[in-house]
């Protein structure tokens, strides 16, 4: 047997046991301890705590000033500047930060993810809103709508596709981050990751799937609920006719 049909049994092999420690559960590298199986459940439940608190005031902070702005259609520069800063700071710079001020723990965390979150959910919220067509605007101005009911009832439901677009980059990027919070005293299901002398290559490699895994759950439970949100019009209705391909979307997102 050659070579290549060598590595290929050693990664099935090494697939294998990374599946039975998911499911099963063995005794660490360094003895003593119970890794794997049941116990990833209690670092589950933290990395989704974690990202939902993350997103959850990331949204609430973002959302509101970028409708806003958008609306008005106001603080270009504002967004650029938001969208360079989420492109070129990295996570661990992030977490570092917040390390010198906050100190270990969730809150360290929490701070360092949240910064990660907003760019994506702030310039996706902002040029949804900002490129609906003017016509609508003013039709909606006519009929006696102020300014908070053409937001919330025009132009937030022809930019859901963009704005959850925001969402769904955020989400998927502070689950992929957050495996680096054991590093700062938070363990989520990157633990394993940051500590291979305790949990071994198939704890490495299990925990990467179920990472993994999470965020695929994530976009997919997402886009579905995307799908529900998006007015019946724009589901129907030509992208061309809409001023922007569907394609393209994602050339907008911050990640």
């Amino acid at each position: 047997m050659g070579p290549g049909g060598t590595g290929m049994i050693l990664a099935a092999f090494d697939f294998g046991d990374a599946i039975d420690f998911i499911v099963n559960g063995r005794e660490s590298v360094t003895g003593g301890v119970r890794i794997g199986g049941s116990e990833l459940l209690p670092q589950l439940w933290r990395h989704l705590e974690l990202t939902g608190a993350a997103v959850g005031i990331a949204c609430a902070v973002a959302l509101p000033l970028a409708l806003w702005l958008g609306h008005l259609r106001k603080g270009q520069f504002a967004v650029a500047s938001i969208a360079n800063v989420g492109r070129a700071v990295p996570s661990l710079a992030l977490i570092g930060f917040a390390v010198a001020y906050i100190g270990l723990g969730f809150p360290n965390a929490l701070l360092a993810l949240t910064l990660l979150a907003i760019p994506p959910i702030f310039v996706n919220a902002y040029v949804g809103i900002a490129q609906v067509e003017p016509d609508i605007v003013d039709a909606a101005r006519g009929q006696g709508m102020t300014e908070p009911e053409i937001v919330r009832k025009v132009e937030l439901p022809l930019a859901v596709p963009l704005v959850f677009g925001g969402v769904r980059t955020s989400v998927v990027n502070v689950i992929a981050t957050a495996t680096i919070a054991p590093l700062i005293g938070v363990v989520t299901l990157g633990d394993a990751i940051v500590s291979p002398q305790v949990y071994g290559d198939a704890g490495q490699l299990g925990a990467a799937i179920c990472v993994a895994a999470l965020a695929i759950t994530a976009e997919v439970t997402l886009a579905l609920i995307q799908m529900l949100v998006t007015p019946k019009g724009l589901k129907v209705s030509s992208p061309r006719r809409r001023g922007f391909p569907f394609m393209s979307m994602r050339r907008v997102e911050v990640s």
